[in-house]
């Protein structure tokens, strides 16, 4: 959707709403119009806690085998926005939150998607084959030098007036 028909959609959107009520309340009736709607809240809250734990832990499987996890984070982000849909009031936000708790339907969104997400991360996993000095999947070109020291082979002396320093200044 282009950002200019984003107030236009904010605007019709309550007013489609409306509509769907009238409509649906004069077909079942007043009371089960509201039971409906309630319905659809709790329905809402208790898909986003069952799929959002699942998502949760193949985004946490993606990320262990080294693999990208953009998609199961877009499909996250998804369910959220479905379960957001499903517990404003309305028939119509209730369709669409329903249709992007399918997978096919999430699937497809990621595929129109995925050409403008780019997932960017600080761990390894993410990081892995890029970057200066990387070498044959991921690995540094060579080992960093380690320098083992016991406390004898190392010994600072602490200066005394260092504003970090423990001991007491005696010209304070």
């Amino acid at each position: 959707m282009r950002l200019s028909l984003l107030p236009i959609f904010v605007f019709l959107m309550p007013l489609a709403e409306i509509a769907g009520f009238i409509v649906v309340g004069k077909m079942i009736g007043v009371w089960a119009t509201l039971g409906l709607v309630i319905l659809s809240v709790l329905l809402g809250a208790a898909l986003l806690r069952i799929q959002g734990i699942g998502i949760l832990q193949r985004i946490s499987a993606e990320s262990r085998n080294g693999g990208d996890p953009g998609r199961e984070m877009v499909h996250g982000a998804m369910i959220v926005v479905a379960a957001f849909f499903l517990m404003l009031p309305g028939f119509i936000s209730d369709i669409i939150g329903l249709l992007l708790f399918i997978p096919a339907v999430r699937d497809l969104a990621w595929q129109v998607l995925r050409k403008r997400i780019v997932v960017v991360g600080n761990s390894r996993a993410f990081r892995r084959g890029q970057g200066p000095g990387a070498g044959p999947q991921g690995r540094p070109n060579k080992p960093g030098n380690v320098v083992d020291l016991d406390e004898g082979d190392f010994h600072r002396e602490p200066n005394r007036n260092s504003p970090w320093s423990d001991q007491k200044r005696l010209d304070d």
